[in-house]
This record gives structure tokens, C-alpha cells and sequence, in this order.
């Protein structure tokens, strides 16, 4: 009987540990955290609400400025349009006072400026033809301060004198529509008094009276002629000058006879032959 009733009994400590493996440790367990009912709950977000100008950004205006700013750069660059020819006028006469002031300081470096000396002025001339009087003016102009700082200012005004001023002259009077007999008469005096202006210049630089000793010899190599004729006359310095001035003059007016032909016949290869004003006999030949 009390062996039954010991049987049956279960111990104490057995109920503790069955009861302990079910409730976890009090370490191991975290406080639950309840929101307090005093706060609000969280408000729905519409995005519908809200509107964002984003439709606004491609209708803007500066599209349509940009748009009339193109289109001005495409007329600016017209072959018809100002910007357009100014700036190839621009260019023109630079390679043109580029190729006339290298021509001019290779050929007096090589010591054949006498061969090449009917191309000089021949740039000058294009530029008055094609962009007017003033184009031939700053085609010059640039060529004499090219050749001042490549040769120094003897070359420059050397250049100015003897070629410059005949192809500003020519080029001038051929863009107006002048007749040769004309441009002829004014390019010999101007070339004459170009060589008369270099003479000057190359008496003061060596500092001796060039002229003196042309007029010197001119009159020593008469009186020898006359005395070799038989005539006891011995001319007087007048007459000496005279010659001096005629002989002058004849050099230039054969030199820029044969620069109006070679230019001409030039420029009628390049198809400007309709701005020239040529005479009969040259138009027949060309």
C-alpha cells in the first residue's frame, strides 16, 4: 500500500524542470514595445496631391531664341552675306601681302629681284580688282610693315617705292575703268618719282650725293661723244638734268607699259576679263 502510493506520486523537483523548459529565461526575453495610444497614426501620402512642373521645362522659351540665333549663324555664313565678305576679304589681302612680302624678301635674299621684279606689285593689283581701292590700300600697307620687321625699314621703303605705289596706282585706276593711256602716264610718273625717292634714300643712308654722280658721268660720257664727233661744245648741266629726267621717265613708262600687258593678259587667265578695260589690239590678241 505505501509502495503504491510512493509510485504514484511524482516528485516535486520533476514539475519544476518540465514547467522551467517551457517559459524561456528571463535573460533572453525583450521587452515588447507597445505605440502609446496618444499618437496619432501616420497620415497617407498621395503622390496625386502634389504636382511637379516638369511639363513646364520643355516649352520654355529660350528654345525658341537659340532656334533664331541658329539660323542667324547660317545666314552669317551665306556665301551672299556681310560677315561672310568681309571676312574673305579679310583673308584675300592677308595671303596677298604674305605672298608679295616672302616674293620680295627671298628673291633680294637670292640676289634675283631683278628677274621676279614685274610680280611685285601684282597681289596689290588683285586686291584692288576684287575688293576695291581700299583692300589694294591695306594689301600695301600690310606688305611694307611685313617686309619692316623680316628686312628692316631700307627693304620696306624700298618695296613701297618702287613696286607699292605702281600696283596701288594701276590696281586703282584699273577698278575705276580708267584707259590705258591714262594708268600709263600716271604709273610712269609715279614709278619715276619712286626711283627718285630711292635714290634720295640710298644718298642719305651711304652719305653721298648719288644724284651728283649720275649727272657727273651723264655729262662726261656726252662731252666724250661730242669730242669723238668732231663738235667742240661742251653741254651745260641743264641739259644734263633734262636727259637725266627724259631717260628717267622712259625706263619707267617701257617698265609699266610691259607690267599692263603681262597683267592683263594675268588677269583675263584667272577670268576677270570683264572688269578690264583693255585696247583693241590687246583684246584681239588675248
Amino acid at each position: 500500500m505505501n509502495l503504491l502510493k510512493i509510485h504514484n506520486r511524482q516528485p516535486s523537483y520533476f514539475l519544476n524542470s518540465h514547467t522551467a523548459s517551457l517559459s524561456p529565461p528571463r535573460f533572453l526575453s525583450l521587452p515588447c514595445f507597445r505605440p502609446t495610444p496618444s499618437l496619432p497614426p501616420f497620415p497617407s501620402l498621395s503622390l496625386h496631391k502634389y504636382k511637379f512642373p516638369i511639363s513646364r521645362v520643355s516649352g520654355t522659351k529660350p528654345s525658341r531664341w537659340t532656334n533664331e540665333e541658329k539660323e542667324e549663324e547660317f545666314e552669317d555664313l551665306a556665301p551672299n552675306s556681310v560677315v561672310y565678305q568681309k571676312t574673305l576679304r579679310l583673308v584675300e589681302c592677308s595671303m596677298f601681302a604674305a605672298v608679295a612680302g616672302l616674293a620680295y624678301f627671298l628673291s633680294n635674299s637670292l640676289a634675283i629681284e631683278n628677274y621676279f621684279g614685274c610680280f611685285f606689285s601684282l597681289p596689290i593689283v588683285l586686291s584692288s580688282m576684287r575688293w576695291g581701292v581700299a583692300a589694294g590700300r591695306k594689301t600695301m600697307v600690310a606688305t611694307t610693315m611685313l617686309l619692316f620687321v623680316l628686312s628692316g625699314p631700307v627693304k620696306a621703303s624700298t618695296y613701297l617705292l618702287l613696286h607699292g605705289l605702281v600696283g596701288l596706282t594701276m590696281g586703282s585706276l584699273w577698278r575705276l575703268g580708267a584707259n590705258w593711256g591714262l594708268s600709263i602716264c600716271l604709273c610712269t610718273f609715279v614709278r619715276a618719282m619712286g626711283a627718285m625717292g630711292y635714290v634720295l634714300i640710298s644718298s642719305f643712308l651711304i652719305r653721298e650725293n648719288i644724284l651728283a654722280l649720275i649727272t657727273l658721268n651723264v655729262h662726261a660720257s656726252i662731252t666724250y661723244m661730242f669730242t669723238a664727233i668732231g663738235v667742240n661744245t661742251i653741254p651745260s648741266m641743264d641739259l644734263i638734268y633734262a636727259l637725266f629726267g627724259t631717260l628717267l621717265l622712259l625706263n619707267s613708262g617701257f617698265f609699266v607699259f610691259l607690267l599692263h600687258i603681262l597683267y592683263a593678259v594675268f588677269l583675263s587667265r584667272l577670268g576677270m576679263k570683264a572688269s578690264l578695260t583693255m585696247p583693241r589690239w590687246l583684246e584681239k590678241a588675248i
